[in-house]
């Protein structure tokens, strides 16, 4: 079979030839239908989860989706569904994974194209424990938003208790988090604004009924204005920057939370320990999904209660396209690689 496989971690991977998986105990062999395209597979790609050269070549792509085909000893019962990706390799033992707290695992393995191979290559081979079977009427190119763009936002609504009476902001809403993160938000009965800088993505964000909220100058834009009722409740971060982290931390009304997703490094934000006291205000960071909060995702995406934005669609021969485009922040939503269009 032929797929994308990483040589050198920060090179881009390279369409090749590749030996055919080998299913073992506790695994099971997937026919990849589809496979998410976001900014975290370039961050996977560049080496900023693991640069380990022991672990190339690698073929990537955490958000795959596809149909089990083969399995080892004890997997029949997930012979024939459809399953999405768990990003992390969990022990699925541990006091955290027990718990249901599974993405602060004790004894994480790693990541699904960072230390196994991912969906970037037909077939792979993923611990039978990291496939989460969706409804099999489910379209393969739709659950791509399902194990990470989805997931993600239910996981941050949930760290931070977003209820009806609660006023979002969104800072990059019209990406793949972003643009879920809205639909998330506004399921819960809350009172969204996204904001952004690309025109394409502020009209997506209207569309779904938020509003929206151009942030070129974001120094300038003044919280209180994106609601009628008052200030932000909730500011959920997915830029990372400094100025970004500063604007959302000042923005917040009294005993509002704040949540952070970015893991950049050295972007460091000055505040004092008064400013949590005086506001009453909450940093809170947000670290993936569960295993149960990927399940629901399948089912609200199925029952079309949050509708998937994915903005480009590429056959395999093309998915580098998709990695240029999404450096240039023009893609509203998700990309995603379709395996029919071989």
């Amino acid at each position: 079979m032929y797929g994308y496989r990483i040589d050198q971690w920060g090179a881009e991977p390279t369409w090749q030839p590749l030996p055919d998986p080998v299913v073992g105990p506790g695994e099971v062999l997937i026919d990849v239908e589809a496979c998410g395209v976001g900014l975290t597979v370039l961050n996977c790609i560049n080496g900023d989860l693991s640069n380990d050269p022991a672990r190339l070549p690698r073929v990537p792509g955490h958000e795959l989706v596809g149909r089990v085909i083969d399995g080892g000893p004890g997997t029949d019962t997930l012979v024939g569904r459809r399953v999405v990706a768990y990003f992390y390799l969990t022990c699925g033992a541990c006091a955290m994974c027990t718990a249901g707290r599974d993405s602060l695992c004790e004894r994480l393995g790693g990541w699904v194209g960072v230390h196994t191979d991912g969906g970037y290559a037909p077939r792979v081979v993923i611990p039978a424990h990291n496939a989460i079977p969706v409804p099999d009427d489910l379209d393969p190119l739709s659950a791509t938003v399902v194990p990470d763009a989805v997931a993600t936002p239910l996981h941050v609504s949930a760290r931070a208790g977003i209820g009806p009476d609660d006023r979002v902001a969104v800072l990059g809403a019209g990406g793949g988090v972003g643009i879920h993160m809205v639909q998330v938000g506004l399921s819960t009965g809350a009172a969204v604004a996204g904001l952004d800088i690309v025109e394409a993505k502020l009209t997506q964000i209207e569309r779904l009924g938020a509003t929206a909220v151009d942030s070129n100058d974001l120094t300038n834009l003044d919280a209180s204005t994106l609601f009628a009722d008052g200030r932000p409740s909730v500011v959920v971060d997915l830029l990372g920057s400094v100025e970004a982290t500063r604007w959302g931390l000042d923005s917040l009304e009294p005993g509002g939370r704040m949540v952070a997703l970015t893991t950049f490094r050295d972007r460091l934000v000055q505040i004092e320990s008064r400013e949590f006291v005086f506001g009453e205000i909450s940093m809170i960071g947000s670290r993936y999904a569960t295993r149960a909060e990927v399940a629901e995702a399948g089912r609200l995406v199925a029952a079309g209660d949050i509708t998937p934005v994915i903005g480009v669609v590429r056959g395999p021969g093309d998915v580098l396209e998709i990695h240029e485009e999404l450096r240039s922040g023009t893609v509203v939503g998700r990309g995603a690689l379709d395996w029919s269009k071989t």
